[in-house]
């Protein structure tokens, strides 16, 4: 394998700061993470963001097939001359933006649930976290190499104070653990901050009870608005968050025996889904 470097030196492109593109140099590192993933030789892994490679190799090498979406034309265009040269006639590359990928078509296409994996750039990696939560049945697992610090959000738990709407929505739909962590030396360029994996698998059954796509997007609504302000009350950020009367607000929120005096960073997943049991009734008002 190349060194990103030379790469990019040898096709006159630059890494882009915009699209946060730090790009995996360690061969070893990449094939530690994919076999972490538990990568099986019948799977079909979905690879975001696969950049130069790194990791693509990896999973080519244990996988029935690997799908990697790429957004930046330049990079595609570097990995489809260099996976070709290496032989990889399992893998499929594809001019994509993640953000915008039918992962329900992607695993009716595969005829099963998906692998996924992946580097994500900072910016990316909520928006997509919250696009896996939308499709839980398009995936079995994902591994992920992430910045550190929203690692520490994804796993951390009630009073913390990396605690938010994140933590909350996917752990609710999601267990996660964490994973090996990995030092701004092992990219190019150096990142200014460390990485780690995480692993994440749908749950069978979610930490809230939730009939339908209505009452999900409810849930998903009400945990936005009670994080909107963190230094605010329950009662206050849920209302002004919502657009709903505050007292209205308190009323419910005691009703589903909680503090409207008390903080969004305190409550479990399981709090939070029995304030939006009891306020569903407005999900059409707001």
């Amino acid at each position: 394998m190349q060194h990103p470097a030379a790469l990019l030196k040898a096709h006159k492109l630059r890494a882009s700061k915009k699209r946060g593109q730090n790009f995996l140099t360690q061969p070893a590192t990449a094939r530690a993470i994919a076999l972490s993933a538990g990568v099986r030789s019948d799977d079909v892994v979905l690879e975001i963001g696969p950049g130069l490679g790194a990791l693509t190799r990896a999973a080519a090498e244990l996988a029935a097939r690997v799908i990697a979406l790429e957004v930046d034309r330049g990079i595609f265009a570097v990995l489809q001359a260099e996976m070709e040269q290496a032989g990889a006639a399992n893998l499929e590359l594809r001019l994509c933006d993640a953000l915008q990928a039918d992962f329900a078509g992607l695993a009716q296409e595969a005829g099963r649930p998906l692998l996924i994996l992946g580097n994500l750039p900072y910016a990316i990696t909520s928006p997509l976290l919250f696009r896996l939560v939308e499709n839980l049945n398009s995936w079995r697992s994902a591994t992920l190499m992430i910045q550190l610090e929203v690692a520490r959000r994804l796993v951390s738990g009630p009073g913390g104070k990396n605690y938010g709407r994140l933590s909350v929505l996917a752990q609710t739909f999601c267990e996660i653990r964490a994973g090996m962590k990995v030092g701004p030396d092992q990219f190019f360029p150096k990142p200014a901050v460390d990485s780690q994996v995480v692993h994440l698998a749908p749950r069978k059954k979610p930490l809230v009870d939730l009939a339908d796509k209505d009452a999900i997007a409810w849930f998903g609504a009400v945990v936005k608005a009670a994080f909107s302000q963190r230094r605010k009350t329950l009662a206050n950020s849920l209302a002004g968050g919502l657009g709903l009367n505050r007292a209205e607000t308190a009323e419910y929120i005691t009703r589903a025996g909680l503090d409207p005096g008390c903080r969004a960073e305190i409550l479990k997943p399981q709090d939070f889904g029995c304030v939006a049991a009891e306020m569903i009734g407005l999900k059409d008002q707001v």
